[in-house]
Order: structure tokens, then sequence, then C-alpha cells
């Protein structure tokens, strides 16, 4: 799979951009803030309907400008395809592919895929939960697209609970008459997410450890492991119903403490995806170069995963190497330098190592020059 083109308009810093690219590796060189993350973001959000860096839309849009407009066209063992997105910040996106409007954006998600690795990936190791609870639901996505639906109905039933839970605190006490109908929808919307994170995670673990002990070069081993608050420290059950059935039990557990608090206590939005290197959790342990390494392992294993059937993942490295010392930059350029097709973003050309030569594309002031 590869991108054959990439035109943008009124997207971030690019009033007008129009690229070729082909497979192979290509590069993109310039100062920081002429525009060379905004593509890989581009190409990102085509694949995935979200960008890496910000939470909402409105700042993808050139300021002054109303929408933005994305096309990318995609060349992959299931023949051509274009998409086009309009990004608009007032109201619902509206997407199309091959020029058939979709009812749902999401409907195009699996058209194009990608693997992105960029500076903001150490946060899904030394930051929050809920950094890592987004790295399994994207890579969930990506495997299964069937999964975003899945997502955004469990996202829209936790707002919904939470406002109720909210509500009945506000009034200070008493069970809602309608809690019980949307703890059902909890339970069942969050038992599915979970066994597919869990299933995840399963298949994720041996190539994230392969791929810490190839791009970090030393002895130590990386561990990923899924707990859930109140799935003890114990295997978690692996099938549907005995998911929704923990699931409930943990629910009527936590009633009281949820009426009291306003808050949902339990569901996958609360779950930890805890990553360790030897014995060690790696949040608050591990050093900088530990970090960096098992950020890289994480999304050369979501690459590995997604090459599996048999169709490369576009490759879009955003400035990472900057971030590397020489041994971690030589090892990753091996480790992806077969990949069908690499976007690299560097502020200068010396930090690529040479294994990743190919074509190459100056950014100046939201301008793309052929180097």
């Amino acid at each position: 799979m590869h991108i054959t083109r990439l035109a943008l308009t009124d997207f971030r810093c690019y009033a007008s951009a129009d690229l070729s690219l082909g497979p192979g590796v290509s590069t993109f060189t310039g100062s920081n803030g002429e525009g060379k993350t905004n593509l890989v973001e581009a190409a990102a959000y085509v694949a995935t309907l979200s960008s890496h860096r910000v939470a909402t839309d409105a700042p993808l849009v050139r300021r002054g400008a109303l929408r933005a407009i994305l096309r990318a066209a995609v060349t992959s063992q299931a023949g051509n395809s274009l998409v086009e997105i309009e990004v608009n910040p007032s109201r619902a996106n509206r997407v199309r592919l091959n020029r058939v409007p979709m009812p749902r954006p999401r409907e195009v998600l699996g058209t194009l895929r990608c693997v992105l690795f960029a500076p903001e990936d150490l946060a899904v190791v030394k930051g929050d939960p809920d950094q890592r609870r987004r790295y399994l639901d994207d890579l969930l996505v990506a495997t299964a697209p069937r999964y975003a639906g899945t997502r955004a109905d469990y996202e829209r039933v936790l707002r919904q609970r939470t406002a109720l839970l909210k509500s009945a605190r506000a009034r200070g006490g008493g069970v809602p008459s309608a809690l019980d109908a949307w703890d059902d929808q909890l339970v069942r919307m969050g038992a599915e997410l979970t066994a597919g994170r869990l299933g995840l995670v399963a298949a994720i673990r041996p190539l994230a450890a392969k791929a810490y002990a190839a791009v970090s070069g030393d002895d130590g081993e990386a561990g990923l492991a899924y707990r859930q608050p109140f799935g003890g420290k114990g295997e978690l059950p692996a099938g549907l119903a005995q998911l929704e059935e923990a699931l409930r039990d943990a629910l009527a557990a936590a009633r009281t403490a949820e009426l009291d608090r306003g808050v949902c206590l339990v569901g996958p939005h609360r779950d930890e995806l805890e990553l360790r290197i030897g014995d060690l959790p790696a949040r608050g342990y591990a050093s900088h170069g530990e970090s960096w390494s098992l950020a890289l392992a994480l999304r050369l294993a979501a690459y590995e995963l997604l090459r599996a059937d048999g169709e490369d993942p576009v490759l879009m490295l955003d400035d990472v190497f900057a971030e590397l010392d020489a041994g971690r930059r030589e090892r990753l350029a091996r480790l992806v330098g077969d990949a069908e097709q690499v976007l690299v973003t560097a502020a200068v050309t010396a930090d690529v190592p040479a294994v990743l030569a190919g074509a190459r594309f100056d950014v100046a002031e939201g301008v793309i020059a052929s180097a």
C-alpha cells in the first residue's frame, strides 16, 4: 500500500499543496515550523480521521479559512482509491470515497492504513493511562475498522451515563430510574471493546518484545499486560459473556461510590496497558533511552501486526531521528527500510541514516519543492 498523491487545501499552513509520491522512501527536510509535520499529519488524518497532535479539528484549518480539504490517492492490493475529506470545525465533516459521499465518515477507515512514529509517542510510555488506551484503540480500529463503531458507541454511552450520575449527585442522591438501562449498554459495549483490546495485547506482546530487543540493542526485556481495576491481578476473563458478567458485577459493587462522586468508575475507560522493562514498570523507572526504545517498539509491533495480512501499511517517521542516539537511529532505519512506502521528516538531512535514501523534498514556508 502506498500514497500516490496528497493534495491539501487550507490545511494548517498550506493554502494549497499537491504532492506526487511513489513507493520507497520520501524525505522532507526543512527548519522547524515550515510545515513538514503538517504533511504527515494530513496523511495520517486520511487514515485515521484524527490528528496525533490535537484533540479537535479546529486547529487543522488554516487561519481565515472556513474548512480544510484533504485528498489522497491510494494504491493497494484492492486497487486504486481516492479519499476526500472536508474538515469542518463548526459542523460534521464530509467524506467521499472514489467520488461517492459516505453517510458516515468512518466508512473510509481501512482504505489507507499507516503507522506514525512521532515525538509524541514518548507520552505513550511516560504519560497517563489514557495515552496507552488510545494507542490500543487506534490500532484496534486499524486492524478491524468495525471497532470504530464500538468505540464511538461506548463513548456515547459513557457520556450519557456520566451525565445521569452527575445529575443524581446534584439532586442529593437516589438511584436514577434510567441507570439500569445505561448499565446494560455500558456492559455490552464495554465488554466488546475490552475483548478486542485483550486480543490485541496478546497479538502484539511478542512483537513488541522482539522489536524492543532489536531497537534498544541491550538485554532488557519489554513486557505488556492489560489491567482492569475490577480484575485484580489474575488473568482476565477471555470470553465475551464472562467479561460482561465481570463488568456487571463491578458496576454493582461500585454503584454507591459512583453516585457519591458523580462519575463512572468502572469500564474500559479506566483500564490500563501496563508496560514493563524487566521487572519494573516503564513509567517512572525507565531511562530516557529505554522509554524511546519502548515507544518505538510499540509502533514497530503495530507495523508488523498490520503487515501480517500481506500488505504493508504506510510508515511515517516525523522528526524521530533527531530524538535518538546514533545506534538507535541506525537500528530503526534498518528495521523499517524495506517497507513499501516510508515518509520521513527531518530538520536536517544528516539526521536521516543513509540506508533510507530515496526521494527528497525541501519544505519552506508551506512550499514543497523537490530537492
